[in-house]
């Protein structure tokens, strides 16, 4: 068993070395490599996810299409490898919506969804807007969404008719997205992104020459 914590090299990891790794410990594979995904995301990451989760999830209630978020494995081969053991990426988008029934099953999904979201944290910025972009990218995502709690922004990425994605177009927290992919789908960013009250601060200053 080789697990990515002890290795003495970059390995060429794939699902197969996925399986055997300790049940307490998140990774993923992109292209053979692996990244650690621990500790557990903070509570802006969830309250996020769970508030875009329920909105994709009452729409979709009752269509072909499903929606999974993390922790939930996402199987992409690059060569329709027809054993999953040899697939070299493996990865737990925060959201993910399938249309395909074929590509479900008991492990996930194989193959790519019809879109993906990232919740980005300080410590995937990276990963998330550069590898695993190329990745969904590569794999024919046809949407996938940045979402960035910090700035209170979404880069939506649209998977073009010359295989590569464009710029992104942005969102700030006020704005209602309509879903390209999915008529009929809005998602209320206002109901994402809590509401940041106005605090007035006051500095003890002016109290400090106030001696009895």
């Amino acid at each position: 068993m080789r697990n990515p914590k002890t290795a003495e090299k970059k390995a060429d990891f794939t699902y197969a070395d996925y399986c055997k790794w300790p049940d307490d410990e998140r990774w993923e594979i992109i292209e053979g490599e692996a990244y650690d995904m621990t500790p557990a995301p903070n509570t802006s990451h969830q309250s996020i996810l769970g508030d875009l989760y329920l909105q994709f999830g009452n729409f979709f209630r009752d269509k072909e299409c499903r929606v999974f978020i993390a922790p939930f494995d996402v199987r992409l081969p690059q060569n329709n490898e027809e054993e999953d053991g040899k697939i070299r990426s493996v990865v737990q988008p925060d959201l993910v919506v399938v249309c395909d029934p074929e590509k479900i099953d008991e492990k996930g999904v194989r193959g790519a969804p019809d879109l993906a979201i990232e919740v980005v944290s300080p410590s995937s910025v990276s990963k998330d807007t550069i590898k695993k972009r190329r990745l969904y990218e590569k794999h024919g995502v046809k949407e996938f969404w940045l979402v960035h709690p910090v700035d209170r922004l979404v880069s939506i990425y649209y998977f073009g008719k010359d295989g590569s994605y464009g710029q992104p177009k942005c969102f700030d927290s006020g704005s209602v997205i309509k879903v390209k992919s999915f008529a009929g789908l809005e998602i209320d960013l206002k109901k994402v992104f809590p509401r940041i009250e106005n605090v007035v601060r006051e500095s003890p200053r002016k109290y400090l020459g106030r001696q009895n």
